[in-house]
């Protein structure tokens, strides 16, 4: 018989490539299918409701991982053998088969075919379906399910006919890019990552002043925190002005009276401009009003880009209604409705405290004018564009606006507009926007907060973390950017968290506190003009990670794979031992082992790093130099062979994977890049070969390495003679880069 792609039902089975997903489908259980061997899956309903829950089937005896909302804001992952285990509020789910179960379980009739050990990969995928949002859950009894819901009473349906998505693949990385581009064209509300200009300060060092002053921060704070970087010799081009500058008012808190609790989230908008603290004087007599204290920083302590902070409704409680500046966009004091996946993992105070104190939500058509009226305001003052924050707000906002995912659109339509016509480059950071309505609605937004914030004071939360952006970003990572989130440089694990961001492909900043400081972590990061060696796409686990918890199962390392232009990087990372993912509990087994997990290996294979042999050429031979940055060993590895390696709890160590090319039949060759740089590959820009001559171009300042089989008879760095030294042991050559111009040419010759 013949199999094909395409899912189908078949007695009682959901069917992918001939192997059975799910049994005991039910009747009501529908297959359309969509393009290039895809589908949606439905259900039918005999009753009108604002939410359903349609059993699709049993799932069972399948290795999975999932990306499910544990608190509204945010996406964690979770691996699994059988539907029990998937959460509520699941966004993604990834199947591992083999091709050796064939339909002749189900099918008397048909010949059973071979085995065939082959792996393939199934993405069951929940999405918006007009007005209706779509997630995952599994039962005791191991039935999947999928959650239909509009957020409005008043929007209904029976009818769930194109809620989840369902293809498959060989690889899973292309697996799930071809699927968010299917989507993209036939749903078209949001877009592949391809399609999206990407925001200026992506490859530009920052600083963030959340974490230095919270809430206080003020123009003499970001003065001090920038001249300490500079006095230290790397200053950040972009800055992040965060939650602090605005003016706001908490109803709620009576002079002389005590905070009450839960209010604090309440704070509301009264005005569109900086507050007070932005626009007085200092003791010194000097102005210090937001325009001319943006002119000044950019002027002293050369910042490229200036973003401000402020919420998708304005700020936490949204606008103050009886506000006389922004009575022009209608604000209505709204009392949010949590659903029950809000409230069915882990419940947030945030919300909680807002649906007794409500929000002031913007009329949605007056939502561009509320945002265009600031950012234009702001882009007057020379801000370069924003973070906006506390996003996934919306979904319990819904009733009497159309629902969750219709005001979601409009507000994302608003913002879209707003950013294009105030600021030049796309110059936005989405953050709290985790859940589909967001995910799905983005069009033009090209950059987005990958996990829960870093928090420098809960030392459990740090290896979490790292897994948490990673997986989150198979995903994100094919509709925006993935923000890794700010860290701190001085800080017990700001190496574990430098050398993420390094190969995370996402932008670098960190939060310090004026003068605290490691700037030798920083300059393994930042280059002298500021700019950072980012990778060229979001950072993934490894192939061999995607269905393991490299936090909780007390064993496996977690691998990080990436891209530079000519070379590859894998970041291994030991995230065992030191914190636990919300809503699960350690086995008992692993308890012991892994509280007091001090070390745990693994291994390293050219293969990790997929699709390197889109940038080795068509003579590549399959083997590779593999640089370790911590030990500065060079490897020569084949492709089908591996590295190990071995880390304590919360160390790291990066391999840049470097394709090896044959000169004259007998000299082997491989760039590495800049060896002092985390990310060391990511400095090699360009490498010919001809005769016995190679030629480089390459960024950055510091020692450039590279991989030689036999000793090098002349180094030129821009033409001009320059000493080299060549280790024999393992074959690395080294060359100091020392001019200040951002490429040099280096010739090596032989």
């Amino acid at each position: 018989m013949t199999i094909t792609a395409v899912p189908v039902i078949k007695n009682g089975c959901l069917m992918v490539r001939g192997k059975v997903i799910l049994t005991g489908v039910p009747d009501n259980v529908v297959v359309s299918p969509a393009s290039a061997g895809s589908a949606f899956i439905g259900a039918n309903s005999t009753t009108l409701s604002s939410r359903h829950v349609f059993n699709l089937g049993v799932l069972e005896d399948y290795k999975f991982m999932c990306l499910f909302i544990a608190k509204i804001w945010w996406m964690i992952p979770r691996v699994g053998k059988s539907a029990s285990e998937i959460p509520m509020e699941t966004q993604m789910l990834l199947l591992e088969a083999g091709e050796e179960s064939v339909v002749g379980i189900v099918d008397d009739e048909s010949p059973t075919e071979p085995p065939n050990d082959n792996k393939f990969y199934v993405l069951v995928l929940p999405v918006l379906d007009g007005a209706f949002r779509t997630t995952l859950q599994g039962t005791p009894s191991n039935e999947l399910q999928f959650c239909y819901e509009s957020g409005d009473p008043e929007v209904q349906t029976s009818q769930a006919l194109e809620g989840v998505f369902v293809n498959s693949g060989d690889n899973p990385f292309e697996l799930i890019k071809d699927s968010i581009k299917i989507l993209a064209k036939h749903k078209g509300t949001f877009s592949h990552l391809e399609t999206k200009k990407a925001p200026a300060h992506l490859d530009w060092f920052g600083w963030c002043t959340w974490d230095a002053f919270y809430t206080e921060v003020s123009p003499k704070g970001i003065k001090e925190g920038l001249q300490s970087f500079k006095e230290g010799g790397i200053s950040p081009k972009f800055l992040i002005i965060d939650d602090g500058w605005q003016e706001t008012t908490n109803e709620y808190l009576k002079e002389g009276e005590q905070l009450v609790e839960g209010t604090q989230f309440a704070t509301r908008l009264t005005d569109i401009k900086e507050n007070s603290k932005f626009k007085g004087s200092e003791s010194d007599g000097s102005t210090t009003n937001l325009k001319e204290l943006i002119h000044y920083i950019k002027e002293n302590y050369g910042l490229k880009y200036v973003y401000m902070w402020h919420a998708l409704t304005g700020y936490w409680g949204g606008l103050l209604a009886s506000s006389e500046a922004l009575k022009k966009y209608n604000p209505k004091l709204e009392y949010p409705v949590q659903s029950p996946g809000n409230i069915g993992n882990i419940r947030d105070v945030v919300f909680d405290s807002l649906e007794k104190y409500g929000v002031g939500v913007i009329d949605p058509q007056k939502v561009f004018d509320f945002y265009n009226d600031m950012h234009s305001y702001l882009s007057s003052s020379g801000v370069d564009g924003v973070k906006v924050d506390v996003q996934n707000l919306l979904e319990i906002l819904g009733s009497g606006y159309g629902g969750r995912v219709s005001i979601t659109k409009k507000y994302h339509e608003a913002l879209d507009e707003s950013i294009e016509k105030n600021f030049r480059d796309n110059n936005l950071i989405c953050c709290m926007c985790h859940n589909s309505d967001s995910i799905f609605s983005s069009k033009k937004s090209a950059t987005a907060r990958a996990s829960e914030d870093f928090m420098p004071n809960e030392p459990t939360f740090q290896t979490l973390h790292i897994a948490s952006v990673s997986f989150n970003s198979l995903l994100l990572g094919e509709i925006v950017v993935p923000d890794w989130d700010m860290f701190h440089s001085n800080h017990n694990t700001a190496e574990f968290h430098a050398a993420a961001r390094a190969i995370g492909g996402c932008p670098v900043y960190v939060s310090d506190k004026p003068g605290k400081h490691d700037f030798k972590i920083l300059k393994k990061l930042v280059l002298q003009d500021g700019s950072v060696l980012r990778a060229r796409y979001a950072g993934r686990p490894t192939r061999d990670c995607l269905f393991i918890d490299p936090v909780m199962d007390g064993k496996s390392l977690l691998k990080i794979w990436n891209l530079n232009k000519l070379t590859g990087v894998v970041g291994v990372f030991n995230c065992q031992g030191a914190g636990s993912w919300p809503m699960k509990q350690a086995a008992e087994s692993t308890e012991n082992s892994s509280a007091a997990a001090t070390s745990c290996s693994g291994h390293v294979t050219p293969v990790d790093v997929e699709f390197l042999d889109e940038i080795a050429g068509e003579k590549w031979t399959g083997d590779c130099a593999v640089y370790a940055f911590n030990s500065g060993s060079v490897s020569i590895v084949p492709k089908s062979k591996s590295v190990e390696v071995s880390l304590g709890v919360l160390q790291c160590e990066i391999f840049t994977v470097s394709p090896v090319k044959v000169l004259n039949e007998n000299i082997w060759f491989a760039p590495i890049g800049l060896i002092h740089m985390y990310n060391s590959g990511g400095a090699v820009e360009e490498c010919s070969f001809k005769d016995s001559v190679v030629r480089i171009k390459a960024r950055g300042w510091g020692v450039f390495g590279a991989y030689s089989s036999v000793k090098p008879s002349s180094c030129k760095v821009d033409s001009k003679d320059e000493d080299f030294s060549y280790r024999s042991e393992d074959g690395l050559v080294t060359v100091n880069l020392q001019s200040e111009s951002s490429f040099k040419e280096i010739e090596i010759a032989f």
